[in-house]
């Protein structure tokens, strides 16, 4: 299935059911599917043709989700961009993929102004809502083009690219074809339960897990709430509005829920299932989770193998006698029927229940490769599965439990943070000679962004300073929210730092000022 199966799938069933929803405003499934007719028209006369890359640039939104459908259907790749990066990264982003066409909203017309001198592959710019100077009106793209049907093959059934990082800090490329997002959509539908036709609230954004759960809901011809900017009150209030079955947000987000003081009079009722994910959950408020919100589901993914490489069902979250399974809430439920997951030791032995070692995977579900990038291909891939770079094992009952991660990858609110590239910006600070940057449990955040920096001989640290700093170039997500300095950082004999002793420490709370 491609993108758009999902949309036609879900408008045979009945093309005046809304499909997305915003701010009390709805678009039926036949709207969309016009307006998708449209898109794919305004890219072809662009001159966009089949497998060429289109992206996409805006918070959650209705008609720019419906973009989506409009680049599958003209046989194009879609290209998220996360409108939280800084401008730096997407600069790289859009010019690494190869995206020749951007559509995107005004709120990061600044931004877009900022990028287009250096990015000479892209040659259309379309503003979502408004004329600007540099690009042209949604309206005025789309003007002259009618709704009936088109359609155009794709290319090697590549569907998106969405971007990763990696232990350089810089994105990578995901290709993921029509195959990986079918499986995705299969294990989703069979792993959770689904009654009736669902009604979906997309809270987080629609760029990363909160999109892609759109397609198993409109292939049953369910309806997409899209709430366009984070409120936990709006959150509340649109479940019992909307009688809302499923949802998804990160730990970070379901922690700030428990401590809302509207939960206790909210309509909850017709939750079937409650995803979280993307980020290491606490077991006592995923406890309380289950108590004061009902049925939690667990899911766990990459980028790579997109969302259901594990799931934990709300039932699984339960003993037999109904009461809950604390002993398994700190795994990450078991593999899902179509994938097969290993831990494999570093030499590409598969190691037996019980053992520690890295999380591998195989099947339809892993993804086609990283674009224009054969060697990291390889290495991800190696002795035939595809290494996630998690540490874990599986228990007798074939659950499934994370430990570690074998790269310095930090996981913070949801959203992923490489230590080097945190690093690598800490170091360009005139008072900074060196520094480690890890990740330490957070309840709020699930890990927390922790610098450990050396000033450089007769010099200071003015930690605030240097917070903005880094905030300057990343963004708040990947700024650290605590900063040490310590005269002399751990080393091994050979000179690298060693991070594990600097964890220990800060564990311990042993202060080495």
């Amino acid at each position: 299935m491609r993108l758009i199966d999902y949309l036609d799938k879900g408008a045979s069933l009945g093309g005046d059911a809304p499909c997305l929803s915003m701010d009390g405003a709805d678009l039926s499934y036949a709207q969309v599917q016009r307006l998708s007719y449209r898109v794919a028209r305004g890219l072809d006369r662009s001159g966009v043709r089949p497998g060429d890359k289109v992206a996409i640039l805006s918070g959650n939104d209705p008609i720019a989700f419906s973009c989506v459908f409009g680049i599958s259907r003209a046989g194009a790749v879609w290209c998220p961009i996360n409108p939280r990066n800084e401008a730096a990264e997407n600069r790289f982003i859009l010019d690494a993929f190869d995206c020749s066409l951007l559509i995107f909203h005004s709120a990061y017309a600044a931004m877009v102004e900022q990028l287009l001198p250096g990015l000479p592959k892209l040659k259309t710019v379309v503003c979502l809502d408004a004329p600007l100077p540099f690009a042209g009106s949604f309206e005025a793209w789309l003007a002259g083009l009618d709704d009936s049907y088109f359609e155009q093959a794709t290319v090697d059934d590549l569907a998106m690219i969405p971007g990763t990082g990696g232990t350089t800090g810089k994105p990578k490329g995901v290709m993921l074809s029509g195959r990986n997002l079918e499986t995705m959509t299969a294990l989703t539908l069979m792993s959770y339960p689904f009654r009736g036709r669902p009604a979906y609230l997309a809270f987080a954004p629609l760029t990363h897990a909160a999109g892609v759960l759109c397609f198993p809901v409109m292939a049953l011809g369910g309806r997409i709430v899209i709430m366009h900017h984070p409120d936990i009150g709006e959150f509340l209030a649109s479940i019992g509005r909307y009688r809302i079955t499923h949802t998804f947000l990160p730990p970070t987000v379901i922690y700030m829920l428990l401590d809302h003081p509207g939960l206790a009079q909210a309509e909850l009722g017709s939750l079937q299932c409650f995803w979280y994910g993307a980020a290491p959950i606490s077991s006592a408020r995923l406890a309380e989770a289950l108590q004061r919100i009902g049925p939690m589901a667990q899911l766990f993914g990459q980028t790579e193998a997109p969302m259901m490489v594990s799931t934990m069902a709300p039932q699984d979250h339960y003993r037999a006698d109904g009461s809950i399974a604390t002993e398994r809430l700190s795994s990450a439920g078991r593999p899902t029927p179509l994938v097969q997951v290993g831990i494999m030791d570093a030499d590409g032995r598969l190691l037996p229940s019980g053992e520690r070692g890295e999380i591998v995977v195989r099947g339809s579900l892993v993804m086609d490769g990283y674009y224009k990038h054969p060697q990291a291909t390889a290495e991800a891939s190696a002795h035939g599965w595809h290494h996630t770079g998690d540490i874990g094992y599986l228990d007798a009952d074939h659950f499934l439990y994370i430990v570690d991660r074998a790269k310095d990858m930090i996981i913070t609110g949801g959203f992923n943070v490489y230590s080097v590239e945190v690093e690598q910006v800490l170091q360009a600070h005139d008072a900074v000679q060196d520094c480690a940057v890890l990740g330490l449990p957070d309840d709020k955040w699930g890990e927390r962004v922790v610098a450990v920096v050396q000033p450089r001989a007769g010099r200071s640290v003015d930690v605030q300073a240097l917070a903005a700093f880094v905030k300057a170039k990343l963004g708040s997500v990947k700024t650290p929210k605590q900063i040490e300095v310590w005269p002399e950082l751990p080393r091994s004999k050979v000179g690298k730092v060693v991070k594990p002793d600097i964890r220990a420490r800060l564990l311990a709370g042993i202060d080495t000022a």
